[in-house]
């Protein structure tokens, strides 16, 4: 292959994917002197393993924003970027359809079209509404500016949270005063040692009677006990792309709790995500090729 850049990537067809592999890739197959490797999207990888089998391995560009699972395994010397921006537009959309899906009750509807159920009291309670509603955003990254993006013609108000202050978005440290105010609280931090379990009981008992508790992010922010037993006291409702456990076994108490929406971790899993991943691993390998500073480095030296 001489000076050419050695690729593993995930896809059969890397050349319909990418668009075409950029001049000075070699893409191939397997791990076999491998610089430049993309894992699989969602898929289990004996990740040591494949790090052992690459020994001239650069650089790692994962599919995924989360890196949390990668980082303890990563070679001395290798850089990792993640995929920051290729979710956005699908996890935000999926946020706002959770929101509308939990206050509109589509979940009751689909049960009751299953059952060919007309319900004789269909109007004795009004659905909620997300307009005129406050929606709290904490981890106000660049998925969060697409939710609010999304959320802009619904009418609500929108309050921003992210680890570090800065104009218009609050510290995480506000968070206490500001979870009674809303109606509605999405989250979106990253799973670090920082954020795990940081939505316990306290942070539960602090939302407001009513509230809804959205988890686009990782599982393992929330107390998952914590949750379960706040839920079964009927004062606020969830809707959860992720969990912890997860997959959530059957017959974990979360799946019987009242009020609560469970999506099967398919946040980013939408047609938005294939041609947005593939625009960032051929830029990706196009620096690289070029010796040009790579984007969304999370970790090891810069490249």
């Amino acid at each position: 292959m001489g000076d050419l850049v050695r690729a593993w990537l995930p896809w059969e067809d890397s050349e319909r994917v990418l668009g075409g592999v950029p001049d000075g890739v070699a893409a191939q197959d397997g791990p076999e002197g491998a610089e430049f490797y993309v894992p699989p999207y969602m898929g289990a990888v004996d990740l040591p393993a494949v790090f052992a089998a690459m020994p001239s391995l650069k650089v790692v560009q994962l599919q995924t924003a989360g890196y949390e699972a990668v980082l303890p395994h990563l070679p001395e010397g290798v850089t990792l970027c993640n995929a920051r921006g290729v979710h956005d537009a699908s996890t935000a959309e999926l946020a706002v359809g959770l929101i509308l899906a939990s206050y509109r009750r589509i979940p009751s509807a689909v049960r009751n079209q299953d059952r060919g159920h007309w319900p004789a009291d269909n109007y004795a309670r009004m659905d909620d509404s997300l307009a005129d509603r406050t929606v709290l955003i904490v981890g106000y990254g660049s998925i969060g500016e697409a939710l609010e993006r999304r959320l802009a013609g619904f009418e609500c108000e929108v309050i921003r949270v992210a680890r570090r202050p800065r104009d218009g978005v609050h510290p995480t440290t506000d968070l206490p005063e500001l979870l009674p105010r809303a109606d509605v609280v999405v989250l979106l931090t990253p799973a670090t040692d920082e954020t795990r379990g940081m939505v316990d009981a306290k942070f539960l008992a602090r939302l407001k009677d009513g509230a809804l508790l959205v988890n686009v992010a990782r599982g393992v922010i929330v107390d998952t006990d914590a949750l379960v037993a706040e839920l079964g006291t009927g004062r606020i409702s969830a809707a959860l792309d992720v969990t912890d456990p997860e997959p959530l076994p059957s017959g974990h108490p979360l799946w019987s709790a009242p009020n609560v929406l469970i999506n099967p971790h398919r946040g980013g899993a939408s047609t938005a995500f294939e041609p947005r991943v593939a625009r960032l691993v051929r830029a990706q390998l196009e620096r690289f090729t070029h010796g040009e500073a790579l984007v969304n480095v999370v970790a090891g030296p810069p490249r």
